[in-house]
């Protein structure tokens, strides 16, 4: 089995590992019940809808139940 004949500095091997490390943008798509923007793939922070089904939210209740 091969073996590297030197070791790896450390800027190589960190300028090896911070090419593919970068922020992307989070996508948003419109929401079907309320139309306001919503991260894609997650419940509606807005309304509480994922897709077609009324999911409830449980930091939505907390927030309720602090308010009653």
């Amino acid at each position: 089995m091969a073996l590297p004949k030197r070791r790896k500095s450390h800027a190589k091997v960190r300028t090896r590992r911070q090419a593919t490390f970068r922020l992307r943008a989070v996508a948003f798509s419109a929401c079907p019940s309320c139309g306001q923007p919503t991260p894609s793939h997650r419940a509606c922070p807005y309304c509480g809808h994922y897709g077609d089904k009324g999911v409830v939210l449980r930091i939505r209740r907390k927030k309720e139940a602090k308010k009653q």
